[in-house]
């Protein structure tokens, strides 16, 4: 008995040991500058002002749990780990265009996709870029989460001087470290939500450069041309502490048209009065991938995307947040085929380039190959 208590007592000893080098080795791993920076000083005052901002953290409009009635975090945990999923990543090279972005004439209202959420827009000579992610991965941990064969072809290089970068939220799929790094001296201002700028300062970027947002605010761009930072149902955080910074929806009004990007978030009432409020949006570039029901709080599924589209009163539809990364459980293009089976018929209009494709915003008549057909 006594020799089975000392076994058990150095068992115990190396599992706390064990326990404390990870403990250790994690703790100094997550002071690397990738994982960003905390709001604080006078960007926390202005963040506790905030009416979304309660009981140490932003919350959403509706307060709902992020799993779905009936799902666990340890049985998702167990079935993301144990069970196989076919399909879940493309064995072939994704096709795709290298349009070069500095050479577009500037009066044409024009959209490039880089794959997942990144996406270049040109309207109305303002250049902007939207959760610019080219370093090839969507993670922290090396190797865990890396681009698909072929959907990682443009650098920062091929990109022309930025006049706003728009940030929906601070997840890695969105807030790219090595991309930000490098993009800081050709963007001349960033928006995004409360909270956020502390990332950017610590990355290198000034005070001046940076516009941070709460709900239902706007940015003045020239006469007529408005960046209005809109709501969404989601989360943020780069590290154990969640809801320190603020995810956003974006509306772009310009003399001649209205685009409408949704970042990520579940579905709520926000697309109906978005659609209300601004009236005729002519594009609307939602999340409309790595998907689940179990998280159905904060990702939409296919025929919300879908719905969300006709509520805003969208005339045409280009889906994201698909095609380069695999953070769900689904076959890789799944996506892209319900969304197609469900826009048929449609008070709207699909697109769906492939990336780097150019679409003409000005144009209703652009035709769009179903490209993930023939890719295995």
């Amino acid at each position: 008995m006594k020799r089975i208590v000392k076994v058990f007592r150095k068992i115990l000893i190396l599992l706390l040991l064990i326990i404390t080098v990870l403990g250790i080795v994690t703790f100094f791993y997550m002071r690397r500058e990738e994982f960003g920076a905390l709001p604080e000083g006078k960007r926390l005052e202005l963040i506790k002002a905030s009416s979304h901002y309660k009981d140490g953290r932003f919350r959403n409009i509706v307060e709902r749990p992020t799993l779905t009635k009936g799902y666990s975090m340890p049985g998702v945990l167990y079935e993301t780990l144990f069970t196989k999923f076919p399909h879940r990543s493309p064995v072939d090279s994704l096709p795709s265009i290298k349009t070069n972005l500095k050479a577009l004439n500037i009066h044409d209202n024009a959209y490039v996709w880089f794959g997942h959420s990144s996406f270049f827009l040109q309207l109305d000579g303002v250049k902007i870029l939207v959760d610019p992610v080219f370093s090839g991965k969507a993670s922290p941990i090396p190797g865990s989460v890396t681009a698909y064969k072929g959907s990682d072809i443009y650098t920062v290089a091929d990109l022309p001087e930025i006049d706003y970068l728009l940030l929906s939220h601070d997840h890695y799929d969105h807030l790219d470290y090595e991309t930000i790094k490098e993009l800081q001296k050709k963007t001349k201002h960033v928006v995004c939500g409360l909270g956020n700028g502390a990332h950017f300062e610590r990355w290198g970027y000034t005070p001046d450069q940076i516009i941070e947002k709460d709900w239902y605010e706007s940015v003045n761009v020239k006469p007529g041309f408005t960046i209005f930072t809109e709501s969404t149902h989601h989360d943020s955080g780069r590290g154990f502490r969640s809801g320190q910074a603020l995810w956003l929806s974006f509306l772009i009004q310009t003399p001649s048209m209205q685009v409408y990007y949704s970042g990520d978030g579940g579905r709520d009432d926000r697309f109906k009065s978005i659609g209300s409020k601004y009236g005729k949006i002519d594009w609307a570039i939602m999340e409309c991938g790595q998907y689940n029901k179990a998280w159905q709080s904060v990702h939409e599924l296919p025929e919300e995307v879908a719905l969300g589209t006709k509520e805003l009163g969208a005339q045409n539809l280009l889906p994201v947040h698909n095609s380069k990364f695999t953070l769900a459980n689904h076959p890789w293009k799944e996506p892209l085929e319900k969304i197609t089976a469900l826009s048929k018929n449609q008070s709207y209009r699909l697109a769906t380039p492939m990336i780097g494709e150019l679409v003409h915003l000005d144009k209703t008549d652009q035709k769009f190959n179903e490209w993930w057909k023939n890719v295995q």
